[in-house]
């Protein structure tokens, strides 16, 4: 099929109507795998924070520490515009494993980094890897998995973040234990666990079909028609005499989205959920970054607890979040997004500054903070995986992998790399009152971002995605 032809295509209401079976759990492990990586990293990079600030180590500041989280998101930032629109341009399984083989390649080396300045252009190519794979994975999640639950399993598979977590935390248990390693070997053992999970996800993507609704656009209707035909015989739904109930979607297809198109797309036609998507990403970016890359400088600095001993306590954190999108995420389907994004950004605010307040009256103890904050960030993360969920699902098809790319730049870098830094700093100066007002910040933007998500939200709960945003070559 050439571009330019015009096509009706039953591919993305056959894909919607498909029920729950295997083959979608297959498609949530490959996929979540992506984040469980993530969670890994930050989580390594968290805990290590401490033990890299010692002399046999890397002999960091606490500025440094955090400006090296900063690196890492700015090479995420980045890693997300290029290889967005390499998803878009080129397809969503192309990019799964050149993603993979950046983060490879970056969290190897970063094991053996010999100062600061190695070891933040080593995280910064880690970062690039992960940011690439937020474009092509979220893509890839909305166009398989049917409308009716694509919320709860686009924030499970995001809060599986958080099994990278708690993995991350056990690991560095174990490497970081000086009885078992030397501390000065421990720490680069830590990121050899994150090279071998990624060779774990490289065998599980193999199986991960592309994305028939980026097929159907660019001229390959029947490869799409086939991968759909072959869901459908394994999971037995679907037949031919049916299909007259469902909707087809009529597009002229093309090879590629002109920047003229997709600059009108987000700066224009879709203005409102353009800053709907600044707002969510920005918020959640500055809540999440500045607090858990900085965790274990907190633990350590106000609460005197053993660097080697961190990994324990961000065990229950990461928990907190696993459970959350878990929990939570079927009411994103039934109750609505615009509702359910609302209340947990604007729950995350009012606790973190309840939090803050008893910090800074030192009413709290390591284990009561880690409870504090593990009780946040269960509604936080089901909050924070519903921002990335709201960028992916209200821009068209053919845009969808980038503009996800540019809200989670633009949020990051507003919102996220500067944050590490300044509670880095915060942090460093010792001052309970200095690292409260820090929270009190990061506590007024998720009020923000869930008074703007009642006032722009988009109610996209169980609608196809071409209903929600039509397709920009279906207008001619």
């Amino acid at each position: 099929m050439s571009a330019g032809e015009t096509i009706e295509s039953y591919v993305p209401s056959r894909l919607d109507g498909l029920p729950w079976s295997r083959w979608h759990w297959l498609i949530v492990v490959a996929l979540g795998a992506t984040w469980i990586l993530d969670g890994l990293e930050v989580t390594l990079a968290g805990a290590l924070g401490g033990i890299l600030t010692r002399p046999d180590t890397l002999g960091l500041t606490s500025i440094e520490v955090g400006a090296s989280a900063t690196y890492y998101l700015t090479g995420a930032v980045i890693g997300a515009l290029l290889f967005g629109y390499g998803a878009d341009r080129f397809g969503r399984k192309k990019l799964f494993f050149i993603t993979v083989a950046v983060y490879l390649f970056g969290t190897a080396l970063s094991a053996f980094s010999w100062n600061f300045a190695s070891y933040a252009i080593f995280r910064a190519l880690t970062g690039a890897g992960i940011g690439g794979e937020y474009a092509a994975i979220n893509s890839a999640i909305d166009e398989l998995i049917p409308a009716r639950v694509r919320g709860r399993v686009d924030l499970m598979i995001n809060g599986s973040y958080w099994v990278g977590a708690a993995l991350g935390a056990i690991g560095t248990l174990i490497v970081l234990d000086p009885q078992r390693l030397p501390v000065w070997l421990g720490w680069r053992c830590a990121f050899g666990i994150g090279a071998t999970l990624g060779l774990a996800v490289i065998f599980f993507r193999q199986w991960i079909p592309e994305s028939p609704r980026w097929l159907m656009i660019h001229g390959r209707n029947h490869e799409a028609e086939q991968i759909v035909t072959e869901v459908e015989r394994l999971v037995e739904s679907t037949a031919r005499e049916e299909r007259s109930a469902m909707f087809q979607t009529r597009i002229r297809t093309r090879t590629h989205t002109p920047w003229r198109e997709i600059w009108n797309a987000i700066v224009h036609e879709h203005r409102r959920r353009s800053v709907l998507g600044f707002v969510l990403m920005l918020t959640q970016a500055f809540f999440y970054n500045a607090i858990f890359f900085t965790y274990a400088l907190v633990l350590m600095k106000f609460y005197k607890v053993a660097e080697q001993d961190v990994g324990g306590y961000l065990l229950p954190f990461a928990l907190g979040n696993v459970l959350g999108p878990i929990v939570l995420g079927h009411l994103f389907d039934t109750v609505g997004r615009k509702k359910m994004i609302a209340i947990t950004y604007a729950l995350a605010g009012l606790f973190l500054a309840l939090t803050g307040w008893l910090f800074y009256a030192g009413l709290l103890t390591a284990q009561t903070q880690t409870l504090a904050w593990s009780i946040i960030f269960f509604i936080a993360s089901a909050a924070a995986s519903s921002g990335y969920l709201t960028v992916s699902e209200i821009f068209p098809l053919e845009i969808r992998a980038l503009a996800i790319a540019i809200f989670y730049a633009i949020g990051t870098l507003a919102g996220g790399v500067g944050a590490p830094i300044l509670f880095g700093w915060l942090i460093g100066t010792g001052s309970s009152t200095a690292l409260f007002a820090g929270y009190l910040v990061g506590a007024s933007l998720m009020m923000v971002g869930a008074l703007t998500e009642v006032l722009i939200g988009v109610p996209a709960e169980q609608k196809s995605l071409e209903h929600i945003a039509a397709p920009l070559s279906s207008r001619f």
